[in-house]
C-alpha cells in the first residue's frame, strides 16, 4: 500500500469536507442535478473516448496507483548477480533448473531465451519489444485518468451553463433563482473536484509507476545481456548499480 497516495486523498478529501461542514454545512453542497451533470457526464464521455475493455479495468488501474506492485531492484540485483556466477562458473545451461522457481516472469523469460542460445541481438530487441508495448499499456492506463480532469472541468462548465440559463429563464421567480445559481455553481467545484483531486494525480502516479518499473526492466536487460556476455558477476553487479540509489549499493561480494 502506498501510504503516500492514501494519505494524501484522504486528508485532501477530510479537509474539503471539514471546510464545508464548519461553513454551512454538508447539505448546501449536494445537489443531485449537478451530480448527474458531472459525474454522470464524465463516465459517459469517457465510455464515448476510451474501449469498453479499459473501462472495466478501471477499478484495477485505480488499485495500482494506491497499491502498486513492489519492486525490489537491490533484489533483483542480487538475483542476476548469483546467475551470473552459476552461469560463469557451469555454463549458462546450468541455470535451467533455477528458473522454475524465479518469481520475476520478466527475468525469468529473458534467461530462458538465453538458456535456449537465442543470439543475444534477439533477446535484446525482444525484450524491449516487450517492454515499449508495456510502457505503451501503461500511457493508454494514465491517460484514462488525465482525461477524467479535462471532462470533468468541461462538464462542470456545461453545468454553470444550464444553471445560468435556468436562472435566466426564471429571473421573475425568485424562488427558482435560487437551485438554478446552485447547479450552476456547484457543478464547476464537483468537476473541478474530481479533476483535481482525483483525475490529474492518478494519472501523475501512474506515470511515475511506469517509469520505476520500466527502469527495473531495463536493469533486468542489462543484466541478462551481461551473462550472456559471460561478464564478471563483479563487474555486473557495479554495472547495475547504476539503477540504485548510491545509499542502497551495498555489494554482495563485501559480506
Amino acid at each position: 500500500m502506498d501510504l503516500g497516495s492514501v494519505i494524501g486523498l484522504v486528508l485532501t478529501i477530510g479537509l474539503l469536507i471539514a471546510s464545508m461542514a464548519m461553513g454551512v454545512g454538508i447539505g448546501p453542497y449536494i445537489d443531485v442535478p449537478s451530480i448527474m451533470i458531472v459525474f454522470g457526464g464524465t463516465i459517459g464521455t469517457l465510455l464515448i473516448g476510451f474501449k469498453l475493455e479499459q473501462m472495466k479495468k478501471f477499478g484495477k488501474i485505480f488499485m495500482i496507483a494506491i497499491k502498486p506492485p513492489q519492486i525490489n531492484n537491490s533484489e533483483i540485483i542480487e538475483k542476476i548477480v548469483n546467475y551470473a556466477s552459476k552461469a560463469r562458473k557451469e555454463g549458462i545451461l546450468s541455470i535451467e533448473g533455477d528458473l522454475a522457481n524465479e518469481e520475476n516472469e520478466f527475468l525469468k523469460k529473458g534467461l530462458s531465451l538465453a538458456v535456449d542460445g537465442i543470439e543475444p541481438e534477439n533477446i535484446k530487441e525482444m525484450m524491449e519489444v516487450e517492454l515499449e508495448q508495456i510502457s505503451s499499456r501503461h500511457a493508454d492506463n494514465a491517460s484514462l485518468f488525465d482525461q477524467i480532469a479535462g471532462f470533468a472541468g468541461a462538464m462542470g462548465m456545461i453545468g454553470t451553463l444550464i444553471g445560468l440559463v435556468a436562472m435566466l429563464l426564471n429571473m421573475a421567480d425568485p424562488a427558482a433563482i435560487g437551485p438554478a445559481m446552485a447547479v450552476a455553481l456547484l457543478t464547476t467545484m464537483y468537476g473541478a473536484i474530481l479533476g483535481n483531486v482525483f483525475g490529474t494525480p492518478i494519472s501523475n502516479i501512474l506515470i511515475l509507476r511506469d517509469k520505476e518499473e520500466m527502469a527495473s526492466k531495463t536493469l533486468i536487460i542489462e543484466g541478462i545481456m551481461s551473462i550472456n556476455a559471460g561478464d564478471n558477476p563483479r563487474n555486473i553487479e557495479a554495472k547495475l548499480f547504476a539503477f540504485l540509489e548510491p545509499a542502497n549499493r551495498k555489494s554482495q561480494f563485501d559480506k
